[in-house]
């Protein structure tokens, strides 16, 4: 019986995604720093900041007002969410096209399974980096090696060996044979599964790195974390079964709004909830889902977070049914004048969609339609204005003064 052939395993990652798009738009921004962001007005966060900025340690999800604290001079962007996400698109389309599976972990990093093509892994990667550069314009870091946590850490420490103002562009390759050696000399924190808990407890013991893990007995790990002693112990060897998986089924659509200002008037809630509740079901149209659960959430000016949510008679993907459920969570929690720091609405155990009338399509008797299917015509008219107009050109009310986070 033949052996199975090693697995060959890269990690891409976009290099500071946002603001790469955000250069590609406007050259004069090369080298300065600059955040893609909110408003530090509106209790707006970084979500990208640019090398050069890192450099005054700024960093994502920092306050946008501390960082401008940091670096007066900071140059602050708006998100363009759509753009990115059609540019992120390519960039996957692009790796469908080099690997045979393909696990998009976010907008911008996806591990690929390369083990059934001929070439050299590194080679793969080098020639795809090239690639997304030229014919994309964006920078990006790669990490190779036999599995996806290896290949992970591989792209994190590639691109911390790069210390510079502009994009790392790094590829590092763990060859097969080396995982754990390569794993042993790094902090406990850089391993899948401890976060500062699991590594408080580890320095109590002692533990420090990932190769102090890799020599532990095997059993007082176990005994110890139970079984997450046990993949603590199997991760710090650099061993790691999991499968390069294509993206599963939606099991869940969220919105959030904080608020630029704490907010008690319920005509401005109940907008914040309309739009939440239209946005969702608009995602969930076009992506042929209905939702059983309606969730929300609520967080008070003192960062106290209250989360609620309702099962459905029957499942729903109409954005009047979401708001009904939204509002009657809301309602039992919220004593009015309250005010409010964030809302948000979700769906939940998602299934297939809910039989929707097309905008012109005409019922045998009009006077026996029944209210569901007037609602989802009326949807239907909504959705078919907005793909022609944009999502803007029907909304509820104003929502001038809340960022969508």
């Amino acid at each position: 019986m033949s052996c199975p052939p090693i697995r060959k395993i890269l990690h891409l990652d976009l290099d500071a995604f946002f603001c790469s798009v955000e250069e590609q738009r406007n050259p004069k921004l090369r080298g300065k720093p600059f955040a893609v962001g909110g408003s530090p007005d509106s209790r707006g966060v970084v979500a990208s900041c640019s090398y050069a900025a890192r450099r005054f340690g700024i960093r994502s999800a920092m306050p946008t007002a501390r960082a401008l604290r940091l670096c007066p001079e900071l140059i602050i962007i708006s998100p363009k969410h759509g753009t990115y996400g059609e540019i992120s698109r390519k960039v996957m389309s692009r790796i469908c096209e080099v690997a045979d599976l393909v696990e998009q972990i976010s907008i911008d990093e996806a591990f690929l399974d390369v083990t059934m093509r001929p070439e050299l892994a590194e080679q793969l990667a080098r020639e795809l980096q090239a690639h997304i550069m030229r014919e994309l314009g964006l920078p990006s870091s790669l990490g190779v090696a036999t599995n996806k946590l290896v290949a992970k850490i591989a792209t994190d420490i590639g691109k911390a060996e790069v210390q510079s103002d502009r994009p790392p562009n790094a590829i590092k390759v763990v060859l097969p044979g080396t995982e754990a050696a390569f794993l042993s000399p790094l902090p406990v924190q850089a391993l899948w599964g401890v976060g500062p808990k699991t590594a408080s407890r580890l320095a109590d013991m002692g533990i420090h790195t990932i190769g102090d893990i890799a020599v532990w007995p095997a059993q007082d790990m176990e005994q110890r974390f139970g079984k997450h002693g046990r993949d603590l112990f199997r991760r710090a060897r650099g061993i790691d079964d999991s499968p390069v998986a294509p993206r599963q089924e939606t099991k869940s659509i969220s919105r959030e709004h904080t608020f630029a200002r704490d907010v008690h008037d319920p005509e401005q809630l109940h907008r914040a909830l309309a739009n939440m509740s239209s946005s969702i079901a608009r995602r969930m149209r076009r992506s042929h889902l209905s939702a059983s659960t309606v969730k929300l959430k609520v967080r008070w000016p003192d960062f106290t977070t209250l989360s609620r949510q309702v099962t459905l008679s029957q499942p729903t993907d109409l954005e009047a049914n979401i708001l009904e459920a939204a509002e009657v969570l809301f309602r039992r929690i919220w004593q009015t004048g309250r005010p409010v720091r964030l809302l948000g609405v979700g769906v939940s155990v998602m299934g297939p969609p809910v039989r929707q009338l097309t905008l012109w399509e005409a019922a045998p008797d009009e006077s026996k339609i029944t209210a569901l299917e007037k609602e989802q015509r009326l949807e239907a008219a909504l959705e078919t204005l907005r793909s022609r107009f944009g999502d803007t050109v029907v909304w509820w009310g104003s929502e001038t003064d809340s960022e969508e986070t």
